[in-house]
């Protein structure tokens, strides 16, 4: 099919408010468009379940690209569509954060459910941070030492430490895996999140859009670990409280996330 785009937004820091919630006229904007004929996706580090919650209202039928592209879901029906996990190194990855005294959270399937595991004891600060707002959370799988971090199909992997203990981790395998190091937008902590090298934000879109017989791509993002998603893409729009990096790959600047720049531009620009 000749003409078809697939549009696909970062969400925080860009379709999501500082709130961390879309706004009503964010969600009426692409639920309209989608169901006209618009073909949408978010890209996000997020989960589905955290995404869910924080789209609420967004009910159009479209597929998402979750943990930094580990997998790509049906919005609707939670279905995988696309999924990318760790190979048997990830022990050796696990054994060598821990001997670094960095202790990780981390994201497996677990008897066929999605869980992140943790030890409760070796939380840092911003560790705490990220569980204290997950309270409640049917993922949680608190375990006694760093072995319980192994279990399952790992897919994702988040280090909340000092930045003297991750930065050399980063340095040390951000050729052999895809590793996002940044300052966290909420909490102010340093993290460093470690993917399978096929789980990216391009890689989803690439295979989204192979999957859905795009021929374009738009993107939106805020971040530098957008900078791979707008080089997948045709035309990308930065927001304008962007990382001033992302900008320059940018084929403009929209108004920012708070402003609902998103959704004013795929209103002033989307014809379905």
């Amino acid at each position: 099919m000749s003409g078809r785009t697939l549009y696909v937004s970062d969400l925080d820091g860009t379709l999501l408010r500082s709130n961390e919630r879309t706004s009503d006229y964010t969600n009426s904007v692409i639920n309209r468009l989608t169901a006209q004929g618009m073909i949408f996706s978010y890209a996000t580090a997020r989960s589905y379940h955290t995404s869910q919650k924080v789209t609420a209202g967004l009910n159009a039928s479209i597929p998402l690209i979750v943990f930094n592209g580990a997998f790509v879901i049906d919005n609707l029906t939670g279905v995988y569509l696309l999924e990318n996990y760790f190979d048997e190194t990830v022990d050796s990855l696990l054994d060598d954060l821990t001997a670094h005294a960095v202790y990780p959270i981390v994201y497996s399937l677990l008897d066929g459910a999605e869980k992140f595991s943790f030890i409760p004891e070796r939380a840092t600060r911003g560790m705490q941070f990220f569980l204290d707002s997950r309270k409640g959370d049917i993922r949680r799988n608190p375990v006694a030492a760093a072995d319980g971090l192994k279990a399952g199909r790992i897919f994702f992997i988040t280090c909340i430490d000092a930045p003297e203990k991750l930065r050399p981790l980063y340095e040390k395998y951000r050729t052999l895996y895809h590793c996002v190091y940044q300052i966290d937008m909420y909490s102010g902590e340093q993290w460093l999140e470690i993917m399978p090298p096929e789980a990216t934000k391009s890689n989803a879109v690439k295979q989204l859009k192979k999957l859905l017989q795009c021929d374009r791509v738009v993107a939106f993002g805020d971040g530098k670990n957008d900078i791979d998603m707008f080089l997948a893409a045709d035309e990308c729009y930065a927001v304008e409280n962007a990382d001033e990096e992302l900008k320059k790959y940018a084929t403009a600047v929209i108004p920012s996330n708070d402003a609902d720049g998103v959704a004013q531009w795929l209103e002033a620009h989307v014809t379905v």
